[in-house]
């Protein structure tokens, strides 16, 4: 069987197990070529244990307009923002602190992150967890 002629990749992010097609996330499909009731099921469908968090996917459209999702962890932001329980970060981020989070939670964020972070080592990426916490507004201890 010969492989499959890629047309478009591209990538976005939803709710996950409650995506609708609603904008933004139907006019995207639209103009990619994808069904958007055939996504918003299948896309629902795969991410239900993560039901609720907002998480990112990359979807790959063929040319006989079939598509491929592939499901990304959550942000790195909404992550910390649930785990310093702050409702968004800081417009000053040097000024205005929002929350605290421990080292020993930016780890467990870079363990969830898993291969998402750009790190070998949960340690390191917990150093680039803690840095995107601070520039968040979000205090770092430990």
């Amino acid at each position: 069987m010969a492989k499959k002629e890629i047309t478009t990749v591209f990538k976005l992010q939803a709710p996950a197990g409650v995506a609708t097609p609603a904008p933004p996330i139907g006019p995207a499909l639209g103009q990619n070529g994808v069904n958007p009731g055939q996504f918003i099921q299948k896309f629902n469908a795969m991410s239900m244990p993560l039901k609720g968090k907002i998480i990112g996917c990359v979807v790959t459209v063929y040319k006989d307009r079939t598509f491929d999702i592939e499901l990304k962890s959550p942000p790195s932001a909404e992550l910390l923002k649930e785990a310093a329980k702050a409702a968004k970060g800081s417009g000053e981020p040097n000024k205005n602190k929002v929350g605290k989070v421990t080292m020993a939670q930016c780890k467990k964020i870079a363990e969830e992150k898993g291969k998402d972070l750009n790190c070998f080592d949960y340690d390191k990426g917990a150093r680039i967890v803690a840095g995107q916490a601070r520039s968040m507004g979000i205090t770092v201890e430990g």
